[in-house]
Order: structure tokens, then sequence, then C-alpha cells
């Protein structure tokens, strides 16, 4: 399983930014994906998830009514649009297949792909 996230780089607080990632499998549409972020000194912690189909999305506090996962699975690419960063937002962020939304909240062990690298000026 590859899992290419890319999009990352520098963005000003209030601006937007959208992360992208592809991955290789043959049975995309089939998973569920999420992205998740780690900030340096931090542990990784959930962002975004969004379901095989694309009809449940789930958001931590944080990045909610900010970020929106969306997914193509004749693309094989999920995507994280994130509106009105803010310098918290800073991170590396990685993308995941795998695990599943349960009772509001992400769960299960997903594959991770490499990170991409998001930096915020304020």
């Amino acid at each position: 399983v590859q899992l290419q996230a890319s999009g990352g780089g520098l963005v000003q607080a209030g601006d937007s930014l959208t992360l992208s990632c592809v991955a290789s499998l043959r049975t995309f549409g089939s998973y569920t994906m999420s992205w998740h972020r780690q900030a340096p000194g931090k542990e990784r912690e959930f962002v975004a998830a969004i379901t095989s189909s694309g009809g449940t999305t789930l958001y931590a506090d944080s990045v909610k009514g900010r970020f929106t996962i969306s997914r193509d699975n004749a693309k094989n690419t999920v995507n994280l649009q994130m509106n009105s960063v803010k310098p918290e937002d800073a991170a590396i962020y990685y993308c995941a297949a795998g695990g599943y939304i349960s009772a509001g909240k992400y769960r299960g062990l997903p594959y991770w792909g490499k990170g991409t690298q998001v930096t915020v000026s304020s």
C-alpha cells in the first residue's frame, strides 16, 4: 500500500491550502480514508475522515467548519481543503487508509502514508 500526500507548503494565517493523497489501492473505494497531523513535540492527532462512499465525514473539533475532506474514487484520491488556516494548524499531515467511523469517533489501525509539511506564518 502506498499513500502519497502532496500539497503542503508555506501558507499565511487566514489563507487556504489543499492537500491531496493518491493511494495505490486496487479497492480504494472500499476504504475509509483519513487525514491526521503531527506537530513538533506533539502526538499525532486525527483531523478528518471520510467513509468509502463519501457519505459520512468526521472532523476534529479544532478543524470543524474550516477543513473539508473529500474523495474521488475514480482517481484513488482523497483531498483536504484547509480554509482559514491558523498557526496551530502547522504540522506534518498524513494520509491514511483504513480504520472506520463509529459512534462519532475515528477508530482502527490504518495504513499510513508519508506526510506533507504544512507551515503557517502569522
